[in-house]
């Protein structure tokens, strides 16, 4: 899975001031309420900037961009989730985690930095406490994208080797989102261990048509076309494999004749 994709597609970069009201406040009220929202609008926009450097890898820029986030509003709670990302990504873990910590004491109802926070947690390991994050994102019923958090749960359950906690998660994220990418590769993988090689042939498919191929899908789908005696299937994926990913690893097993 290519994390940084993966990551950027939970980022949290909504967030805007209360507006103050239908009734009448006094003139200094009004002033001070339109420089909040000035203020937290300035925070916005730096961190939709600092979100856009770090879809280009440019790290030390987004960090500029996030500093002047929240020198504008310091309780501007998606600035500290995207900070908490980018250190993630420098392998930064002290500030990533007390960023995403101080994201969640200031906005504790947002599923999304829940769902990132999460998955720094299981990127170090930390399964136990990761599943708690997510499953905490999936406990708001208001939360609009729940099937992030549940494939993120799922490939956290198979770094622990919990093939049924794993498949459970996968299942529940493709009745929310049938088209979810990771869910639909590693759901198929599952099935293709199980031996239900007709289902994990549906899911790929369905999985090629919303996602670009990787050397680990097209490897999966000539493995199915071998275990269903699809010829053309096998030799189109084989060709892909050759001439996308001469140098993957699972291009060599196919090299090798290593299909097991």
């Amino acid at each position: 899975m290519k994390k940084i994709g993966f990551l950027l597609a939970m980022l949290v970069l909504s967030g805007c001031a209360q507006n103050p009201g239908n009734q009448a406040a006094p003139a200094t009220q009004q002033t001070s309420t339109a420089n909040s929202s000035d203020e937290t609008n300035r925070a916005r926009i730096h961190t939709e900037l600092a979100a856009d450097y770090f879809t280009r890898t440019q790290y030390s820029v987004a960090l500029e961009e996030l500093r002047e986030a929240l020198s504008s509003d310091n309780r501007y709670a998606p600035a500290y989730n995207m900070m908490g990302l980018v250190y993630m990504e420098l392998k930064e873990d002290k500030p990533a985690e007390s960023n995403f910590l101080r994201a969640i004491a200031l906005a504790p109802g947002e599923s999304e930095t829940h769902n990132n926070y999460g998955w720094f947690l299981c990127t170090r390991n930390r399964i136990p406490e990761a599943l708690t994050q997510f499953n905490i994102a999936l406990a708001n019923p208001l939360y609009p994208s729940p099937e992030r958090a549940l494939t993120n749960a799922g490939i956290c359950s198979l770094k622990a080797n919990n093939i049924s906690a794993a498949q459970a998660y996968f299942e529940r994220a493709l009745k929310r989102q049938p088209n979810q990418p990771q869910a639909l590769s590693q759901l198929a993988t599952l099935y293709y261990q199980q031996g239900r090689y007709t289902e994990a042939k549906t899911l790929l498919a369905r999985y090629f048509e919303v996602s670009p191929p990787t050397a680990a899908t097209l490897w999966l789908g000539v493995r199915l076309a071998r275990q269903t005696g699809d010829r053309d299937d096998e030799a189109s994926y084989g060709f892909q494999m050759r001439k996308r990913f001469a140098d993957a690893p699972e291009t060599r097993l196919l090299l090798n004749g290593q299909y097991q």
